[in-house]
């Protein structure tokens, strides 16, 4: 088997540690990550929980919303949104943030480095 860091799947929690429409923060290959549980979409999203604008590890704290069938989560530091599949900035197309490939297996959430 193959375990480099591209193609090895990390636990990081049992998936009930996730709550609807809230994020956690993770530390994962020695960085940050916010884990959102999308209720609307019942899709778990992992994106890099450093705030460029506000220069802090927030984002997990942020708030969950959706416009036009994106699904974002807005700083709780000065509100800039997110794009939770993507990464990107819908405020500002100078900023985009690290994702990570997500899935749920044996019950636990895993995370490995977006290709």
């Amino acid at each position: 088997m193959n375990t480099t860091a591209n193609t090895t799947w990390t636990d990081i929690c049992p998936v009930n540690d996730l709550t609807p429409n809230a994020g956690i923060c993770a530390l994962y290959n020695e960085q940050q990550v916010a884990i959102f549980l999308c209720k609307q979409t019942n899709n778990v999203y992992a994106i890099a929980n450093y705030d460029p604008f506000g220069k802090a590890n927030v984002l997990s704290r942020g708030i969950i919303g959706s416009t036009q069938d994106i699904t974002y989560v807005a700083s709780p530091l000065y509100k800039q949104r997110f794009n939770l599949s993507t990464g990107e900035c819908l405020d500002s197309e100078d900023h985009k943030l690290k994702t990570f490939d997500v899935r749920i297996e044996n019950d636990h959430v895993q995370l490995k480095e977006a290709s």
